[in-house]
């Protein structure tokens, strides 16, 4: 499930997959904060991306998916804000900042096989800018899940897992599980977003 071919496959239908808001924990986090720069990697559709830009943020959305990314320049053109937005290509296991910066990094259900998100996070650590934010948001392993398979269950992790990758000079501000309602196919359920939000000092 985690490879570009199936997110492009999941794209390249008619249909919207997501409901194109943002998501919850982001506006909980980033509203009040300075506008400046943002990166969201694994941006999809868009939706958090066209979000960021609407509060005055100039964004670059990043994704593996082409098709995903075809997607979300159109659903930024549509909202008017395809000025302040621009896109990139890059598979999350293999990010690498290249010595780019940003106000702020944001990451929302990202979730690499084999535990992977420990070391997304590190790589994304590297891109937050002095006295930038660091927003990871994820599935905490919960019974709501029971229906997928024992791999995706276990690329679900809690924010304190994400600890380890973050560098020495960074202030960790929120690590939880905050509970959420949500409906999918019509079923509503109780979950929890592991919330992960650091601040560079240096």
């Amino acid at each position: 499930m985690f490879e570009p071919p199936s997110w492009d496959e999941r794209y390249s239908g008619p249909e919207q997959v997501f409901s194109g808001k943002p998501n919850t924990q982001l506006v909980a986090e980033v509203t009040g904060l300075m506008p400046g720069t943002a990166l969201d990697v694994g941006c999809g559709e868009g939706g958090d991306v066209i979000w960021l830009a609407r509060q005055g943020w100039t964004v670059t959305g990043a994704d593996f998916s082409t098709n995903g990314l075809v997607r979300a320049a159109r659903h930024a053109e549509q909202a008017g804000v395809a000025e302040r937005v621009d896109w990139w290509r890059v598979d999350a296991r293999t990010f690498a900042a290249g010595g780019r910066t940003y106000d702020l990094v944001s990451s929302h259900f990202l979730h690499p096989p084999d535990g992977g998100m420990l070391g997304v996070a590190r790589r994304l650590a590297e891109a937050v800018a002095h006295s930038g934010h660091l927003l990871i948001v994820g599935h905490a392993p919960s019974d709501a899940f029971t229906h997928l398979t024992a791999s995706h269950r276990k690329a679900m992790f809690l924010a304190e897992e994400l600890l380890a990758g973050l560098p020495d000079d960074f202030d960790v501000l929120v690590a939880e599980q905050r509970p959420r309602t949500m409906t999918r196919d019509g079923v509503t359920m109780d979950v929890h977003d592991s919330t992960l939000l650091a601040r560079r000092t240096s």
